[in-house]
């Protein structure tokens, strides 16, 4: 049986890339990670059950990369990470031709490095997804960072917001935005544990402006949006909005957009956008994002339709911190 989805599609592509490094085959890759101590297989699984098992295997790959460049700190580590990912890419997808895995390196890099204060999943409406993504970072991040990342959630709808928050452990934030003034008050905070997870402000907006007041109370400089729910009516707007008014701010915003894709909710044929393009929540994405992802932000087998690889773009981002913070740390430990 193949060792993961694809495999035939996917190979040749990864060889080039594994002996461009000096790395034999992709079993070599493995052993290269095993000798560091890391578990990358079952870290990947761990942070999205349901991902393929390209993803765990992408993982692989790219923690193998970064070992043999010698990234001794996690921010490398990510970049290089991302050069795994893209090695997974099929030739001539939509991921390929993005470069979706190198932006996940990118984006990775930039979560570990400290001019980077808070970061967003900016939800259509609160997800597992975004969950698994958010532990993935609170759980790693900043044990190689002087300074705390802040990791936010930002969705529609304030019960959406809390039920995440106390299924997942983290701090639920309830806002009332004045629309008379234009003020964001916080009337209520719960923290629904007391570990690492209870970091994360978990905050649900009743419409565009308060999702956009809920980005300047917590001065986020990177956001990743949800992609299929709701996308025209709440993080598409907040994000682009959002950006605008910094830009007029003279601040910085990293603005992801987790894709959009073939077969998303807002389908070209019955948005009138003809074959050209992928849909409404690709081309809003287009409009606000610095970097744009493929697939759906939650599902698996969406992102793999996109030829990146089998898990979501949310879970992803924490998949990236997770694996090069764990490769910061094997290297302090002199494992490699």
């Amino acid at each position: 049986m193949a060792l993961f989805e694809s495999y035939e599609r996917r190979i040749d592509k990864i060889n080039a890339v594994l002996n461009s490094y000096g790395i034999s085959s992709i079993e070599e890759a493995e052993k290269i990670t095993k000798d560091a101590g890391l578990n990358v297989y079952d870290q990947i699984k761990g942070i999205q059950p349901i991902c393929f098992e390209n993803a765990c295997w992408a993982y692989i790959v790219g923690a193998a990369i970064a070992i043999k460049k010698n990234c001794r700190k996690a921010s490398e580590a990510a970049a290089a990470i991302g050069e795994g990912l893209q090695a997974f890419c099929i030739p001539g997808s939509v991921a390929d031709q993005r470069k979706v895995g190198l932006g996940h390196g990118n984006l990775g890099k930039m979560l570990l490095e400290e001019d980077t204060e808070c970061f967003a999943f900016l939800a259509g409406h609160e997800s597992f997804a975004a969950a698994e993504g958010a532990i993935g970072i609170a759980t790693k991040a900043n044990r190689v960072r002087q300074k705390p990342l802040r990791v936010i959630l930002n969705g529609l709808g304030k019960d959406a917001a809390q039920i995440i928050a106390r299924i997942n452990g983290f701090t639920y934030v309830e806002t009332e935005y004045d629309y008379y003034t234009g003020e964001l008050k916080e009337v209520f905070r719960k923290a629904y544990s007391d570990g690492p997870r209870a970091k994360v402000n978990c905050y649900g907006a009743n419409d565009v402006r308060e999702g956009v007041a809920i980005m300047w109370k917590e001065n986020v400089d990177v956001s990743i949006t949800g992609n299929s729910t709701n996308p025209t009516r709440f993080q598409h707007p907040v994000a682009g909005t959002y950006k605008k008014e910094r830009i007029e701010a003279g601040k910085k915003y990293f603005s992801v957009a987790s894709g959009g894709g073939t077969g998303r909710t807002l389908h070209p044929d019955n948005m009138a956008a003809g074959p050209a393009s992928y849909g409404m929540t690709d081309t809003l994405g287009r409009m606000h994002s610095d970097a744009q992802f493929a697939g759906s932000s939650s599902v698996p087998a969406h992102v793999e339709m996109m030829g990146l690889i089998g898990a979501g773009n949310n879970p992803m981002v924490g998949m990236t911190v997770a694996v090069a913070v764990s490769i910061e740390e094997a290297a302090e430990a002199g494992k490699f």
